[in-house]
């Protein structure tokens, strides 16, 4: 099975489709993106080049079964087509996070959150506290929250 994303003319993903092998066949029986594409087109009313294949098996860039991650991400409804760079993103969470093409996703301006402690680590672990680390858009940094209050 082929799973292709519908895009808006924003490069918005609006929809994900399971299509059969066979409607993606060229004459030499060999998969084709570009087959499919015009299959959907045909019977959705909708730009084949605004049909995009997407992986069930791809995510942050790496393939979940050991193969060769396509487009860095399997779409989802609300994900961005990034033409460029050939790769879907999720939606951006905050104004100021960029583009990490390495895996797929973004990053905050500053960097990954701080790792907890081990103190920490462990009360969350005997379920007393449960700690992380929260993006504060405003002040542009990461902020050490108990969870569980």
């Amino acid at each position: 099975m082929a799973h292709f994303s519908k895009i808006s003319e924003n490069n918005e993903v609006l929809q994900v489709l399971t299509l059969e092998d066979k409607y993606c066949m060229d004459k030499n029986n060999n998969f084709s993106e570009t087959v499919g594409q015009a299959y959907l087109e045909k019977h959705n009313n909708w730009p084949a080049n605004l049909w995009i294949q997407t992986s069930y098996n791809t995510s942050r860039n790496q393939h979940l079964k050991g193969g060769t991650p396509l487009r860095g991400n399997y779409a989802g409804v609300g994900h961005i087509w990034d033409l460029e760079n050939n790769v879907f993103l999720p939606p951006k969470p905050f104004p100021s996070w960029v583009k990490h093409l390495e895996s797929a996703s973004w990053k905050s301006p500053i960097g990954d959150a701080p790792t907890i402690t081990e103190e920490q680590s462990l009360q969350n672990q005997e379920q007393t506290h449960r700690w992380g680390y929260i993006w504060d858009e405003d002040n542009q940094s990461w902020n050490l929250v108990d969870f569980m209050i």
